[in-house]
């Protein structure tokens, strides 16, 4: 049965300085619950004023999670002022005011309208007050009060995480920390023991243990081995009400790995392996894998090996694969079965990373024996040296030896062996090679100045087996011989002026030789006998491979002479001694008073070769003329009138009619269409010329047909106007068809076109009545019947 406490708190406002509190409490225990009282006091003074005073008051209590069906009841307002006649009314505000807390207005009883939950809100602060129900004026200052939500167990703890990971190394003491887990309650910690979260492990031991109060999880078992087990799943609880009988709990799970230490040494699965090698195996080449077992991880399990003891450890090496962790046997010295058949090896396995504190599980390492047996194979001939270097001079006559190679079958068969020159380095075949016993000899003349160096390349192969053969390389080196005579450094072309003086020097001569010298070249300069005694120039020899060229007399004249030719001969001193002769070209030129050239018979010497002024602007005006006749042709062309696609006798258009004409009377029947003429309904459209090529498309217009009454003046001008405003009408002159001449002239028909179709006379006396413009046509008509006439 639960206890509640009633509080009855009385209030009295009276005069400044004063307060007056009245506790009302009894201890009552069942339902439903005394009532509590808030008494408010105050004075009937219109105009309130708030006076200084000191209260206290107990706060109200609710427990939470209320499950009546009727509104909880927290307490009860009073004021002195309530006489109990209706006039006060209480008011309420504040924290849930008129929603989770109603008050009675008539008698200040205050419920709770809904349940209650102290870990959404544990404290409500709310305000009083009384008022006049008819002015609506305050009677008493307004009061504050607090209610309180008192706690129930009824959240379980919660842990922060549902999952918990954690590692610790293996084989770790007991006691080892591991991880740490935490639960939180959310009921009150501040009352009872809702709140006070105790932790013990469902799970996981004997491994684990946790402490009850901290929630740390420590080891529980000495030497727990990754190898044996790696994945350890503990179950921890969190219970409030101190771990009691009826609290509430909550569980998370935690799974611990164990990580490795190195506390397991590699070991061979087996003491002996065997592994076969031919002996052509070439140098780094593996020749079998080995591979201890380590029970550890990463790197812990790494291993070196090494070759410590055996016959073979310097023919051959081992190295670690770093992905799989296996030794790599492999070749350092070339294997040769006719010396050694049988290598035995003592390979030793060691941990790169130990940790002392596992040493006492005795050594990490662990050792094999390997046995290698080197296997025959046929082998191509071996040469004596990896290369040769061989001279000659390049003077030596043709087919002379000039060195040999050697090189043999190692088998123990000792097939013979054949020599060549692989001719892809010998393209020009300058050396041959003797195929049994392996001398080189020339096969074409040597040339140092060409090239020095020759690279060929000498394959040697067994007769029985062409296939199993090798190769060598063979420089050979061309020595020089005094085969090259000495020349001038550069050609020589200088002048002398006219006004130079006897003894001057006009150049320095220096030489060059493309054969080698040891102790240097050694020129000597000399006229040659032709002109030593009856040339115009002296040479001087300076000892230095050098030479001036100087005048012999005071004067020299273009006009006679403009041109000398110097021959010198140049020698030097090696054996066989060389010599050649060199021509100097000496022009004589006209200088001032200080030596300066100023012209000269060969103006090449100070004139560039080029075109003179007149011919540039002969060629400039050629051009020209070209240019202006192209433009004119094609201008012309321009204004050239097309011609007529058909040429026909036949064509309208061959007959020109001319306006200053009479035309040609009754017999001229070929210049006009007279059915055209006779009938004006026969007129058609107008037509696209098909003679030339249209260049603009107009639609044809159609002209009206003139009536029968129509002037013959009036047509006439309407269809001379048509054809010189239409756009479609040719520039030239052509056949305009009128089609109609008129038939209302008191003369009637003025044609004698019509005549064609009677066989009578006609008389034209009449035209001589109709004035001068038809004199014309009388004239031509009369004459005519005088003559029949008579």
């Amino acid at each position: 049965m639960r206890t509640y406490h009633c509080f009855w708190l009385l209030f009295w406002a009276g005069q400044p300085h004063q307060s007056f509190l009245t506790p009302l409490s009894k201890r009552t225990s069942g339902f439903p619950e005394k009532e509590k009282v808030l008494v408010l006091s105050g004075n009937n003074r219109q105009d309130l004023h708030r006076s200084k005073r000191s209260w206290m008051w107990n706060q109200f209590f609710l427990l939470e999670e209320y499950t009546g069906t009727d509104y909880q009841y927290v307490g009860k307002l009073h004021s002195d002022q309530d006489k109990g006649d209706g006039s006060l009314k209480y008011i309420l505000s504040g924290d849930g005011a008129g929603d989770l807390f109603i008050i009675n207005e008539n008698t200040g009883d205050i419920q709770a309208t809904k349940r209650l939950d102290r870990e959404e809100k544990p404290v409500y602060i709310l305000r009083a007050q009384a008022i006049n129900r008819r002015t609506g004026r305050p009677v008493e200052p307004e009061s504050e009060f607090i209610i309180k939500i008192h706690d129930i167990n009824d959240n379980e703890p919660m842990f922060t995480k549902d999952v918990y990971n954690a590692s610790i190394p293996e084989m770790s003491d007991v006691g080892t920390f591991v991880v740490q887990v935490t639960a939180t309650d959310a009921d009150d910690p501040t009352y009872g023991n809702s709140a006070k979260v105790v932790y013990s492990i469902l799970q996981g031991q004997p491994y684990f243990s946790v402490e009850s109060e901290t929630g740390i999880i420590k080891t529980a078992l000495l030497n727990m081995d990754r190898e044996n087990r790696e994945q350890y799943q503990v179950v921890i609880q969190a219970k409030d009400m101190g771990g009691q009988m009826g609290g509430l709990s909550g569980t998370t799970t935690v799974n611990i790995t164990l990580t490795d230490v190195n506390d397991n040494p590699p070991r061979f699965p087996q003491s002996t392996y065997q592994f076969r090698a031919p002996e052509s195996t070439p140098l780094d080449a593996p020749v079998g894998r080995i591979k201890a077992n380590d029970a550890d991880v990463d790197e812990n399990a790494e291993i070196e090996y090494s070759i410590t003891e055996g016959d073979g450890y310097d023919m051959f090496g081992i190295t670690t694969d770093k992905e799989t962790q296996e030794g790599i046997i492999t070749v350092k010295k070339a294997l040769d079965f006719e010396s050694k058949n049988l290598y035995i090896l003592k390979v030793e396995a060691t941990n790169t990373h130990v940790d002392p504190r596992f040493l006492y599980l005795g050594p990490f390492k662990d050792s094999a024996t390997v046995r290698i047996q080197v296997e025959d194979v046929d082998e191509p001939p071996l040469f004596s040296r990896p290369a040769y270097i061989m001279e000659v001079k390049e003077d030596v006559p043709l087919n002379s030896v000039i060195g040999t190679v050697t090189a043999q079958d190692p088998d123990a068969a000792r097939n013979p062996v054949k020599y060549s020159v692989d001719r892809h380095t010998d393209m020009d075949r300058v050396f041959n090679i003797n195929s049994g016993n392996g001398s080189i000899f020339t096969s074409k003349p040597l040339d140092r100045e060409a090239l020095l160096w020759h690279n060929i390349t000498v394959i040697a192969a067994e007769i029985n087996n062409p296939k199993q053969s090798s190769r060598v390389p063979v420089f050979i080196k061309v020595l020089d011989v005094n085969d090259n005579a000495p020349e001038f450094a550069m050609f020589y072309e200088t002048f002398v002026c006219e006004n130079a003086k006897a003894e001057q020097l006009i150049q320095t001569l220096s030489a060059v030789d493309k054969d080698d010298s040891y102790n240097g070249h050694q020129f000597s300069f000399s006229l040659a006998p032709e002109a030593a005694s009856s040339s115009n120039f002296t040479l001087q020899d300076n000892r230095d491979n050098t030479a001036g060229i100087f005048t012999r007399k005071n004067r020299y004249n273009r006009h006679e002479t403009s041109t000398y030719f110097l021959p010198v001969v140049i020698s030097d001193n090696d054996y066989p001694i060389q010599s050649s002769t060199e021509t100097v070209t000496i022009r004589v030129c006209a200088c001032d008073h200080r030596g300066k050239m100023l012209s000269c018979n060969a103006e090449a010497l100070i004139h560039p070769t080029g075109l003179s002024t007149g011919a540039l602007i002969a060629i400039l005006l050629c051009i020209i003329i070209l240019l202006v006749t192209v433009v004119l042709f094609a201008a012309l062309r321009r204004q050239r009138k097309k011609e007529p696609l058909i040429i026909s006798k036949e064509d309208i258009r061959d007959n020109i009619v001319s306006y200053n004409d009479e035309g040609g009377g009754e017999e001229d029947t070929q210049a006009f269409d007279i059915g055209t003429l006779r009938n004006p309904e026969a007129i058609d459209d107008n037509k696209l010329r098909r003679d030339i090529v249209p260049e603009t498309l107009f639609m044809p217009r159609r002209t009206a047909t003139a009536r029968d009454n129509t002037d013959v003046r009036d047509f006439i001008n309407q269809r001379l106007k048509e054809n010189d405003t239409d756009p479609t009408a040719p520039p030239y002159d052509s056949l305009a068809t009128y089609a109609y001449e008129g038939n209302g002239s008191v003369a009637e028909s003025l044609s004698s076109l019509e005549s064609v179709t009677t066989d009578g006379d006609q008389d034209y006396d009449y035209l001589s009545d109709w004035g001068p413009r038809f004199k014309k046509l009388a004239d031509m008509y009369g004459p005519m019947d005088s003559d029949k006439d008579s």
